[in-house]
C-alpha cells in the first residue's frame, strides 16, 4: 500500500517548479473532474481523522534518529523498483548505482537502516513504471484520483500493477508481519509530509492536480519541463 496521496502531492513543490494549468488546459487533462473532486474529498477525510493524526502521533513519540531508520529501511525496499524501472529505460549507469546503493545499504547499512550509499557518492533514484512508460511514449491520458492512492492518470494507475511485483514488503509470506510492514511504510510516509503541508494553496483539490502532473512530467523528463517557470511564484 502507499500513501494517499492527497496529502503527498502537497509535497510536490520541495523539489519541483510548479506552473499552475490555465483553466482551459485545465479541462482537457481533467474531464472527469466531478468524479475525481468526490474521491479526492473521501481521501481528504480519511487522511484528515485517520492517517494524519496517527503519523502525527508516531512523530511525536519516536526519535528522530529511529524515524530517520525507518525511512531509510523502506526507502532501500523502494531502490529495488527503481533499479527494474531504470533497466527498462536503458538508463544502465543509473541501474548499476541502485545495485551498488542496495547491495551496500542492505548489508554494512543492516537492512537499509543506515543510508552509507549517498555520502558515498551513489545518487538516490526514484523510477516507477508509469516513469517507465511515459519515457517509452505512453501518453499520461486523463487525470485520475484513485482512491486511497490519490492523484494519478490513467498510465501511472495502470501503472500500480506491475509496481507492486517489485515491492519486496508483498514477498514476506507472514501475513502480518507484512500487513505491518505496509503499514508501517505508510504511516512514516506520511509523517514525513506533516512540514510541508502549509504549502498548499486556494483550490486544494486545483492546486494538487497541478503539482502532480507538473511532477510527474518532471520525473518522466529526467527533470526537463516545457513549461515556463518564474521564480516570482514562490
Amino acid at each position: 500500500m502507499k500513501s494517499c496521496k492527497v496529502a503527498i502531492l502537497s509535497a510536490a513543490l520541495m523539489s519541483t517548479p510548479l506552473v499552475a494549468a490555465e483553466q482551459g488546459e485545465g479541462a482537457s487533462v481533467d474531464p472527469w473532474e466531478g468524479f475525481n473532486r468526490t474521491v479526492f474529498e473521501f481521501n481528504d477525510v480519511l487522511d484528515r481523522y485517520a492517517l494524519k493524526p496517527v503519523a502525527q502521533g508516531y512523530q511525536y513519540v519516536t526519535p528522530d534518529l529511529v524515524e530517520r531508520g525507518v525511512s531509510n529501511f523502506f526507502g532501500n525496499l523502494g531502490d529495488v523498483r527503481t533499479l527494474v524501472n531504470n533497466a527498462l529505460q536503458l538508463k544502465l549507469h543509473d541501474a548499476a548505482s541502485d545495485v551498488a546503493r542496495i547491495t551496500l545499504n542492505s548489508t554494512f547499512g543492516l537492512a537499509g537502516v543506515l543510508d552509507l550509499a549517498t555520502p558515498l557518492g551513489l545518487e538516490k533514484h526514484s523510477e516507477d513504471f508509469g516513469q517507465t512508460l511515459g519515457y517509452w511514449g505512453v501518453p499520461s491520458g486523463n487525470y485520475l484520483v484513485l482512491p486511497l492512492f490519490g492523484p494519478s492518470t490513467l498510465r501511472d494507475g495502470m501503472a500500480l500493477v506491475p509496481d507492486s511485483y517489485l515491492d519486496p514488503v508483498g514477498e514476506v509470506e507472514h501475513v502480518p508481519t507484512r500487513n505491518s510492514l505496509y503499514a508501517m511504510r505508510l504511516i512514516d510516509m506520511r509523517a514525513e509530509l506533516l512540514a510541508s503541508e502549509g504549502l498548499t494553496s486556494g483550490d486544494r483539490y486545483l492546486f494538487i492536480r497541478d503539482a502532480y502532473l507538473q511532477r510527474r512530467e518532471f520525473q518522466v523528463n529526467d527533470g526537463q519541463i516545457n513549461a515556463p517557470f518564474d521564480a516570482q511564484d514562490f
